[in-house]
């Protein structure tokens, strides 16, 4: 393998050095018709070049560089550039190198895998698995909460997908769940890191698209979790409709239960009236996310019978985790909340929710170790583990998240913050030895090297491409398309889901999104709206039979042999790779699904815009009025005598 890259890399270089050196004075000296084809044709030439370049298989990064240096080159031979033109090359790395936003990707691997490799995950799915593992499909639902969480907390969908299909593949195969739901499902929750900020390639495509990473974590953050949630309504679809192919856990598998727990409807409907007014508080301080859609009166509607219906499936095994003691800690810190929202002025917007969910963890964690001190029996023997569990990454989230969506602290910042607190949670359990760190540095530095590599890349073949107007022949091509913003929108959800077939995200993000953002900007599209709905079908192609890595990670863990299992000693039947690609294909669809919900409903992303300061134009020009001083009432200048000295 390493010898078919290395002589890939070498036949790529050298072809650059003949072609550059020999193949412009002799090709154009031969044939002027040909000479003046390519002058005319320049950029879609080069772009058809790198296409099979990429598709030949050559690594993207040296693609990229030698396509540019080789067409840099012919476009002196042409005359179409001066002779110092690749002079700046220097400058364009220096920049890249310079470019403080990118230093929140090593930050932010760092801290995943520090969480990853600590047995975060493990203990996650652990203890979510029993929460929701006494309904049908609880494990997946477990599964999708775990990868949501993880999302949120690594960022890196390798160490996702390969953590919970490693440690949730064999339990849901010992408790008959369906190999096409179980593989389907884990694929799906490990690319969540894909969308859910703090996601490497969000960074990535707010450089690309000039615009605020912190608006774009903001934006991206409610498509997220609807997603997730899309995920979690497909699983009860395929429980209720077929209940043997994802069953609950049997009694002796639940570990955490309480044998005394009553499950009465009044507690069920105290989880739900609880999970259903959060919700409301919630989404009532997004004001943005179904504005103009529906009236008041009908969208309070609307989210009510939502957040019933959606909470009555999910929280319906959670519900002997709702306490008295919970119950009472949860309406004290919306109370707070709410308080300190009015009387300090804040933002209805991230302030609000970062401020509500930040009280609430803090108060239940206080709660349980209140009772595990004083064994006062406030909390089930399951709330009190999963508290004990759930509140360090919580908190972790809160920390980088939060203090980026309220401007607290840049991402860089975050992402610094992030990796600290990824270590004090690892030495707090006890698992930060030497390998550990020497592991994830390595794994840092080498995904940092990638990324630095194809950016590099990258700026020289746009140095070259934007040298012969490729940029201006990408837009009008785009511009130009009928149907305006719509037709423009179709054409290019089209072409970035059939590219994810062959190009990975980083890939896209590199050499599709500097093309498409400002034929997107001319038409007065939103940009972090268009990187969202472009990250959210970017995110397809780790799920693209057969090519999606998330596939092939899952494959490399998933029992390919028949198997005894360690627990109830019966022989399992492997998982085949036919398999993991049907249960890829429905999700798929969801994303697809996901993609048309952006686009029709804006709101959910262009929310950030309400968090944003807002400068009041009529305010600034009064202000600006009193500045002018009054030209007429002035007194006239002191005349000036210009003729020759008395």
């Amino acid at each position: 393998m390493i010898q078919n890259r290395v002589f890939k890399t070498g036949l790529l270089c050298a072809l650059a050095v003949a072609l550059s050196t020999l193949g412009p004075e002799m090709a154009f000296a031969a044939d002027g018709g040909l000479r003046a084809f390519v002058t005319h044709n320049m950029a879609p030439i080069m772009f058809g070049a790198l296409v099979i370049f990429l598709l030949l298989g050559y690594p993207v990064a040296f693609a990229l560089a030698a396509n540019g240096l080789v067409f840099g080159v012919i476009g002196i031979e042409l005359g179409l550039f001066r002779p110092d033109f690749l002079q700046a090359l220097p400058e364009r790395v220096y920049g890249t190198m310079n470019n403080e936003v990118l230093l929140a990707v090593p930050f932010f691997t760092f801290m995943g895998l520090i969480l990853e490799r600590s047995g975060m995950a493990e203990d996650l799915l652990d203890t979510i698995g029993q929460v929701f593992g006494s309904i049908r499909g609880g494990l997946a639902y477990a599964v999708i909460f775990v990868g949501a969480l993880l999302a949120a907390t690594t960022g890196v969908v390798a160490a996702s997908v390969i953590s919970m299909g490693l440690i949730s593949l064999p339990i849901m195969l010992r408790y008959g769940y369906d190999r096409r739901v179980a593989s389907g499902v884990i694929a799906a929750s490990g690319t969540l890191a894909q969308i859910i900020p703090p996601s490497l390639v969000l960074i990535v495509m707010a450089d690309q698209l000039n615009r605020s990473v912190g608006d774009m974590y903001e934006g991206a953050f409610v498509p997220g979790l609807l997603l997730a949630g899309l995920y979690a309504f497909y699983i009860f679809l395929v429980s209720a409709i077929f209940p043997s192919v994802a069953p609950g856990l049997p009694l002796e598998a639940q570990t955490l239960r309480d044998k005394n727990q009553k499950r009465g409807p009044s507690r069920l409907l105290g989880a739900i009236f609880a999970a259903g007014f959060a919700v409301l508080i919630a989404t009532g301080s997004l004001p943005g996310l179904t504005a103009g859609s529906l009236p008041g009166a009908a969208n309070l509607a609307v989210w009510g019978v939502g957040a019933f219906v959606l909470f009555y499936f999910i929280m319906s095994g959670t519900a002997r985790l709702l306490t008295p003691s919970l119950f009472i800690a949860l309406s004290i810190a919306i109370g707070i909340s709410i308080a300190v929202m009015e009387r300090s002025g804040m933002r209805v917007g991230s302030d609000y929710v970062v401020l509500a969910m930040s009280m609430t963890v803090g108060l239940a964690f206080v709660v349980a170790v209140i009772n595990r001190v004083f064994r006062l029996g406030l909390l089930s023997k399951l709330a009190e583990q999963v508290i004990f569990v759930m509140v360090p990454p919580l908190a972790l989230i809160f920390l980088v998240l939060g203090t980026i969506f309220i401007g607290v602290a840049t991402p860089t910042e975050g992402g610094a913050m992030g990796s600290v607190g990824a270590l004090l949670l690892a030495a707090g359990r006890g698992r930060l030895k030497f390998d550990l760190m020497r592991q994830a540095t390595y794994s840092t530095a080498k995904l940092s090297a990638f990324v630095l590599f194809i950016l590099l890349g990258s700026r020289v073949f746009s140095l070259t491409f934007y040298g012969v107007d490729g940029h201006r022949w990408v837009e009008e091509l785009l511009v130009s398309l009928p149907g305006g913003q719509t037709g423009f929108l179709i054409v290019v959800n089209i072409l970035v889901f059939l590219l994810a077939f062959f190009l990975d995200y980083f890939e896209l993000a590199f050499i599709i999104i500097p093309l498409l953002g400002p034929a997107a900007d001319k038409l007065g599209i939103d940009l972090i709206w268009f990187g969202v709905m472009l990250a959210v079908n970017m995110q397809t192609s780790f799920m693209h039979p057969p090519f999606g890595f998330a596939l092939f990670f899952l494959r490399s863990v998933a029992p390919k042999v028949p198997y005894l299992d360690r627990v109830t000693g019966k022989r399992m039947e492997p998982v085949t790779t036919g398999q993991i690609y049907w249960g890829a294909v429905p999700f798929v669809g969801i994303q697809l699904i996901m993609v048309a919900l952006v686009v029709l409903f804006p709101g959910m992303v262009t929310h950030y815009k309400s968090s944003s300061v807002q400068l009041d134009q009529g305010a600034v020009q009064k202000q600006f009025d009193n500045l002018t001083p009054d030209l007429d009432s002035a007194p006239p200048p002191p005349a000036l005598d210009f003729g020759a000295p008395k």
